[in-house]
């Protein structure tokens, strides 16, 4: 199998350096920019496996450049925060990134959340896919909702939704067990592959991305408990 492909853009040259140092030394191949412009550059002439940004960047902040690459591409994105309270983290989870990372950050951490993302997205870095959507293929119907759990197509009223890979493995979570509440918890280890504790804002910004497209209340909020899609 083909290296990764990750697209790593920071404008400390310190920690750029170092982190591809690190990446290649496990195994990916690395394209590393100085600030959001280039980035941006880079990924539409090489179209990455992943992206990383750093959310802090000259020209065009991460945040911005989150939002470009996911009008054209549903390629995964980490994003690099320094804090792990700013608004910063929701601000990227809701311009399209699919999980973060807090600065500074240890490097076994990164590869562990590097790799997470990637399984979810069907390429796994020198690893094979996982098989591990929810079972029960076949065409889910929820009032004007149909999710083709096979053809991994989504409807609403008739018409196309465009869901990312994790809002759709999300969605599939959800569909696979309709009028159950799921908690954030189940749904980080489910969903995000998580081991260990994570953020709950990553789900929760998900699930809002998520009733956007499908419908504001599709997804019911349990409080307390977590999310359940209305049978």
């Amino acid at each position: 199998m083909a290296e990764t492909h990750v697209l790593f853009v920071e404008d400390d040259d310190v920690i750029r350096e170092a982190t591809q140092l690190a990446l290649e030394r496990d195994g990916f191949r690395v394209t590393a920019m100085p600030d959001g412009l280039s980035g941006l550059d880079a990924f539409r002439a090489q179209r990455p496996d992943i992206a990383l940004l750093d959310v802090m960047l000259p020209g065009m902040d991460g945040v911005s450049l989150c939002r470009r690459i996911r009008d054209e591409s549903t390629v995964p994105v980490i994003m690099l925060s320094a804090r792990a309270d700013s608004i910063d983290v929701v601000l990227g989870l809701e311009a399209g990134a699919d999980d973060y990372v807090t600065k500074p950050f240890d490097g076994s951490v990164l590869m562990a959340r590097i790799r997470a993302v990637l399984r979810r997205f069907g390429h796994a870095g020198g690893g094979e896919q996982e098989d591990d959507a929810p079972d029960g293929g076949g065409l889910l119907v929820f009032g004007d909702l149909e999710v083709d759990t096979e053809g991994m197509e989504v409807r609403k009223g008739g018409a196309p939704v465009a869901l990312t890979p994790t809002e759709m493995r999300l969605l599939l979570e959800f569909s696979s067990a309709p009028g159950t509440v799921l908690s954030r918890d189940k749904l980080l280890e489910r969903v995000w592959d998580y081991g260990w504790g994570g953020d709950t804002r990553v789900v929760d910004v998900h699930v809002q991305r998520l009733r956007a497209k499908i419908g504001q209340d599709r997804i019911e909020t349990v409080r307390g408990f977590g999310y359940k899609l209305k049978s």
